[in-house]
């Protein structure tokens, strides 16, 4: 049975036949694949398209090894292409092919509706976007959000939160009943996807210091770090050698295959981007906690960082917002408003409350502010016109910040 993905389907359908190379990106096994060789595919068919018009390639396959290269990739495809009818050109994992830009180029100017996916974030370089020539635009697809996840699973609603704070949003893990499936399926995900993908890709030379590295970001989502403090670190743990340099590229690597997000500090008063500190939040909770061995879980960082993902999911631009000598946890911004949001597990404690709404003191712009929380309770309405929401309530309501 197919996981529904109404929001990538919804996206891929308004841009039909429009004269636009579509760019299906983010981590590997998130569900690229699915969402178009399966969903948007039987879209199409159900809505009149020929299926000999439907021209898939997905070059993970071994059989398609030899399309690996732009010429046979592009012979392959026109060999199918038979009359001047409307083809739609599939192709999976379009990062195997050097110098496919040309190729995508072609195959548009001879009227195909191309969509490539890929799993890697140079794909979208400012040279790679050049030779595209402006007529591309990026689908970015996460794994699994919370809704997407409950709306599958069903049942109770708080057993299958549980089960995604552990597991996360991977379209397999969902399918999968045993939590020894899960686990052993993400563990085969953080050896592979996670870090030999990355190595490989990369020539990566000190593995045991790129491990080290992401071993570090995995202890610390939703902390402040730096290349540097990194580097400080990992030196003082026996890494006499490792660079400032070097842990850059690293963190730049793991950003680069969507495995972690890299989210900036703004000054909310000078409204300018501070240079130092950023945090990392990774693509997946279950992929951490595996890599973690399933300890060190710290839910009220978890929970943030489902936050974070989702409000990408939603169109949002994210920073971290630097109020005097407070924190807010994510400035999320859109082409219409701005929020300011907290995240904490709960506020039940008046210390607790002080130290979250805090951070909004002084910031009179008028935009709404916002504490999520895990607090299962009737109260909406804070201080100042602030305003809490519980989690699973943000989670499954896509319009629940405008209407709050």
């Amino acid at each position: 049975m197919l996981i529904d993905r109404p929001l990538y389907l919804d996206k891929l359908i308004a841009q039909k036949d429009r004269d636009i190379i579509k760019v299906i990106t983010g981590i590997r096994r998130c569900g690229k694949s699915v969402l178009l060789f399966d969903l948007y595919y039987n879209w199409l068919l159900k809505n009149g398209v020929d299926a000999g018009h439907v021209i898939r390639v997905n070059l993970e396959n071994v059989e398609n090894r030899p399309l690996r290269q732009a010429e046979p990739l592009y012979a392959h495809i026109c060999t199918q292409v038979l009359d001047a009818g409307k083809y739609y050109v599939f192709i999976d994992e379009i990062q195997y092919v050097t110098d496919f830009e040309d190729l995508v180029n072609s195959l548009n100017n001879k009227g195909c509706d191309v969509y490539i996916t890929g799993s890697n974030s140079k794909m979208l370089s400012g040279d790679i976007s050049t030779a595209l020539r402006g007529r591309s635009l990026e689908i970015r697809v996460h794994t699994l959000s919370f809704a997407e996840y409950f709306a599958y699973r069903g049942g109770d609603r708080s057993t299958a939160w549980k089960e995604y704070l552990l597991y996360g949003g991977y379209p397999y893990v969902a399918t999968e009943s045993s939590a020894g499936g899960k686990t052993d399926y993400l563990d085969m995900l953080e050896q592979t996807v996670a870090t030999k993908d990355i190595i490989d890709r990369n020539g990566v030379r000190n593995a045991s210091v790129f491990n080290a590295v992401y071993d570090f970001l995995c202890s610390n989502i939703g902390s402040l770090v730096s290349a540097k403090k990194i580097t400080d670190t990992l030196r003082s743990s026996g890494y006499g050698n490792v660079t400032y340099d070097t842990v850059g590229n690293y963190l730049q690597h793991l950003c680069d295959a969507f495995l972690f997000y890299k989210v900036f500090r703004r000054d909310i008063k000078g409204k300018e981007y501070l240079k130092t500190l950023n945090k990392y939040y990774i693509s997946d909770v279950g992929l951490r906690n595996a890599r973690l061995n399933f300890r060190q879980i710290e839910v009220t960082h978890t929970l943030e960082n489902i936050v974070y993902l989702e409000l990408l999911r939603r169109g949002f631009m994210v920073d971290i917002g630097k109020n005097r000598d407070k924190e807010i946890d994510f400035v999320a911004t859109d082409t219409c408003d701005t929020y300011y949001i907290q995240v904490a597990y709960s506020l039940a404690s008046p210390g607790k409350t002080e130290q979250e709404l805090s951070a909004f003191y002084h910031i009179d712009d008028g935009y709404k502010k916002i504490v999520i929380t895990m607090d299962d309770d009737p109260y909406v309405h804070l201080i100042n016109g602030y305003k809490k929401i519980n989690a699973l309530e943000f989670l499954l309501d896509n319009n629940c910040l405008k209407t709050l």
